[in-house]
């Protein structure tokens, strides 16, 4: 029997398992992409602009295919060079606070008590088989990393985490398909 902790993993991480996509840019220098560019990927996703996020870890690459809109929030799966670990970057609308940390469910995980620590900017919360940081924002969006516990250790998650950021043009570019915008004239 799947547990409910892993149910979501396996279908928000198969495209990575099928092909990955290196965004090669340092972590954002402070350039964003330009807001049409943006606001244009967004809507090709179905999904609010201000939820488009990326992160850079060492060793690990953004999967092209898993980019985009699951549940009302922003997903790209990030892999493994060596393809053995993974890990989903989920951001969406909301808040996390000390209150509420252990209220949320943490992933597909709800039956599950949620530990939470503050770290930083972040919290690290646990729960069954899973573990993630959550970041908040200022602007009322979350931004969540999230993983199976004995696949990706809680330092990878927190550089992750401390590593997200507003896409570049190049970033941003590197998750979109090679055809996006081409039928954007209708």
């Amino acid at each position: 029997m799947m547990r409910p902790a892993r149910a979501l993993l396996p279908f928000l991480l198969l495209p990575v398992l099928l092909t990955g996509c290196d965004a090669d840019a340092d972590k954002n220098g402070g350039t964003a992409a330009d807001g049409a560019s943006l606001d244009a990927a967004a809507r090709d996703w179905g999904i609010a602009p201000e939820l488009v996020y990326v992160t850079k870890v060492s060793g690990y690459t953004a999967s092209q295919q898993s980019a985009g809109e699951y549940d009302g929030e922003f997903v790209v799966a990030y892999r493994s060079e060596k393809g053995a670990t993974q890990f989903g970057l989920f951001v969406g609308h909301g808040t996390m606070t000390a209150e509420n940390c252990p209220k949320q469910p943490l992933g597909e995980v709800s039956d599950k008590h949620v530990a939470c620590e503050h770290d930083g900017d972040a919290w690290y919360r646990e729960a069954g088989d899973s573990h993630e940081y959550a970041v908040p924002d200022d602007d009322g969006v979350v931004i969540r990393l999230i993983t199976d516990a004995d696949k990706v250790d809680r330092a990878i998650l927190r550089k992750a985490a401390q590593a997200a950021h507003r896409p570049d043009d190049a970033e941003l570019a590197a998750l979109q398909p090679a055809t996006a915008g081409a039928d954007a004239d209708a």
